[in-house]
């Protein structure tokens, strides 16, 4: 029989969780409800005490044109982002599953970018992504001024869709390649024998086995697009050109840091929560329903 710790005193076991306890409520209940409160209040930006103004701010907020530009701008760089990172994550996985030659070291390899930092991926990328040294400026040698993210904003959106695509596609293939191999061979032969060729057995029997860690990875990666693109967009573009790369959570460090008003930001932050929180309601109410769980 195996033997499990019991404690007999339940101050213990809230003392060894305490230090826990004291980090989260520090760094994050405290914060949070701090932005929470300034939502509500006009703040003084050198100190000296604040106002009550009730939902002035949120007025403010979304009757700023700039703002609701940020919503559209996040909502397709979290689309598009997402959407390329889970394709080629896909692609890669089923190659994988596949045991080609030398899937090992190419197994192993897609994974260590995920132990990259956005800043320092963001930072490789803009060498990457310089119009008259990386790997885009043979564009430039075709028509000239083709590409350039410090002018044009749609290069500049593609390049920070394309460095968030790059970081979400080894998390995405970790949990493909896993949910492939938990498919039984025994089904996948099944499929050959009946004369399903590769194409048709990914379709029929793959994906819809696939369906629920496609879904994790949706609300996952939409997620991630909308709270954690801070990095990409300040080391890539600052925002820019002309706001074109402006997110949702770049415009309250602009707004909040630069143009200290912290009312204003703490609005934009609480807008940006209740925004993720609708959005993974929408993806659990509608399109769950889709996905079969074995």
């Amino acid at each position: 029989m195996q033997k499990r710790a019991y404690f007999k005193a339940n101050w213990l076991a809230y003392l060894f969780i305490a230090p826990q306890l004291l980090i989260i409520f520090v760094f994050f209940y405290w914060p949070a409800s701090q932005a929470m409160y300034w939502a509500f209040t006009l703040e003084q930006p050198f100190g000296g005490g604040n106002q009550w103004v009730g939902l002035d701010n949120f007025k403010a907020v979304f009757s700023d044109e700039t703002y609701w530009a940020s919503i559209w701008r996040s909502i397709i760089f979290a689309v598009l982002s997402t959407g390329l990172a889970m394709s080629i994550a896909l692609v890669l996985a089923l190659f994988a599953d596949r045991q080609l030659r030398g899937y090992r070291f190419f197994r192993v390899g897609m994974i260590w970018p995920y132990a990259i930092a956005a800043p320092a991926a963001a930072l490789a990328f803009r060498f990457l992504f310089n119009p008259q040294s990386g790997v885009f400026a043979y564009l430039n040698t075709l028509s000239p001024g083709l590409w350039n993210p410090a002018l044009s904003g749609v290069d500049a959106m593609t390049a920070i869709i394309i460095t968030q695509a790059w970081k979400q596609v080894s998390y995405s293939f970790i949990f493909f390649l896993a949910g492939l191999q938990s498919i039984p061979r025994s089904l996948i032969e099944a499929g050959s024998m009946d004369g399903a060729r590769v194409m048709r057995r990914m379709l029929d029997l793959q994906l819809p086995l696939l369906a629920p860690t496609i879904f994790f990875l949706l609300v996952i990666n939409m997620t991630d697009s909308f709270t954690d693109s801070f990095g990409i967009v300040d080391i890539l573009t600052e925002g820019g050109p002309a706001r074109a790369t402006e997110l949702m959570v770049y415009k309250i460090y602009v707004d909040g840091f630069q143009g200290l008003d912290y009312s204003g930001a703490a609005a934009q932050s609480l807008v940006l929560m209740g925004l993720v929180i609708l959005m993974t309601f929408f993806q659990f109410r509608f399109i769950e329903r889709r996905v079969h769980y074995t």
